[in-house]
């Protein structure tokens, strides 16, 4: 099993040449790059008075040295394959250059709002599993009750709404300047964040992130619930859950110490791709929330054609992916010792 868990990751590193190397190729081909945005500011800048006409201003012609200058300052001198040999490298070395719109290096921009995806992704990640495995379980025990069709169908009308239109219906209803002006309408953290102490940056931190964090619960919330639930069903009429029971055994022995650890198994296969999307975050659910995360981030590079952070956030987001999949299968052996990769 330890030779199946080495050729994974070392799969990792052709697999990550070949996502890289497919985005890299279609970024040179996209308009509106950034020579294209520095002609067209050098073109608006020499129109001369501000009353002067837009076909005034297209007219400017740019010299050749300083349209070479441009390509040069961003590297497009060079040949498509030679430009991303440069750029893996630097990638190898921890380098992910600098950004043409922040104008700072990509790590420095990356770095600044990593923790905000982290901290409201792994919440509603880990209220998601302390809630839905309890539920499912619940629910299994009273099959065919009222608890259980009532439950089912809250779950799935949660399932139905996006998580960003939940979070518009939300904010119209409880945000501030709404008949209930009970949550802020902005932002994750408040204005007087430094000015607090810690025991009230506690309560703002909560109060701003509540509404986030339950939008990112919603879409997975009835997936992780039913699942649970007709996991355990089908262990529970699984022969050796019988035999327990013939045995004498305790209702809550059989299903917490025997039929629960086999139903856990497929729940194990959402953590590793959970892992990617929390950590880059969701471009709609920080858009609605005004929350500059990893997710708004990477949006808003590639309207602005600023390929470093794209392809920084790239590097991120599929490294995680990878790695959040070779984890699954990591919990597969410890959730049951029987499976065994070979």
């Amino acid at each position: 099993m330890v030779n199946y868990f080495l050729r994974r990751f070392l799969l990792v590193i052709p697999t990550f040449l070949g996502i890289t190397t497919l985005v890299f190729g279609i970024m040179q081909l996209v308009p509106g790059g950034p020579i294209e945005q520095a002609m067209m500011r050098l073109k608006g800048a020499g129109g001369g008075e501000a009353g002067a006409s837009s076909a005034a201003r297209t007219d400017v012609a740019i010299p050749a040295d300083a349209l070479e200058d441009m390509k040069r300052f961003y590297g497009f001198d060079k040949p498509v394959h030679v430009r991303y040999g440069l750029w893996l490298w630097n990638v190898v070395r921890l380098d992910l250059g600098k950004s043409y719109v922040y104008g700072q290096p990509v790590w420095d921009v990356i770095k600044a709002r990593f923790p905000i995806s982290i901290f409201i992704g792994l919440l509603g990640f880990f209220l998601t599993y302390s809630i839905c495995i309890p539920l499912g379980i619940l629910k299994a025990v009273r099959h065919g009750s009222a608890f259980d069709v009532l439950s089912s169908a809250i779950v799935f009308a949660g399932y139905s709404i996006p998580g960003w239109v939940a979070g518009t219906v939300l904010l119209m209803l409880f945000g501030g300047g709404s008949f209930w002006d009970v949550f802020p309408l902005r932002g994750w953290r408040p204005m007087d964040w430094e000015e607090r102490d810690l025991w009230h940056k506690i309560l703002g931190q909560a109060h701003h992130a509540c509404l986030p964090v339950f939008c990112y619960m919603v879409g997975s919330f009835a997936t992780l619930t039913i699942l649970t639930k007709n996991s355990l069903l089908e262990n529970l009429g699984a022969d050796y859950v019988r035999t327990a029971f013939a045995k004498g055994l305790s209702e809550r022995r059989v299903i917490f110490l025997h039929a629960m650890r086999n139903s856990l198994i497929p729940l194990a296969t959402g953590i590793g791709g959970a892992l990617g999307f929390i950590l880059a975050g969701s471009y709609l659910i920080e858009r609605t929330f005004s929350i500059d995360g990893m997710g708004y981030l990477g949006y808003n590079a590639l309207l602005k054609r600023d390929f470093p952070v794209s392809l920084g956030t790239l590097v991120i987001s599929s490294l995680l992916m990878m790695l959040g999949n070779i984890l699954s299968d990591i919990i597969y052996c410890v959730v049951d010792p029987r499976i065994r990769f070979k």
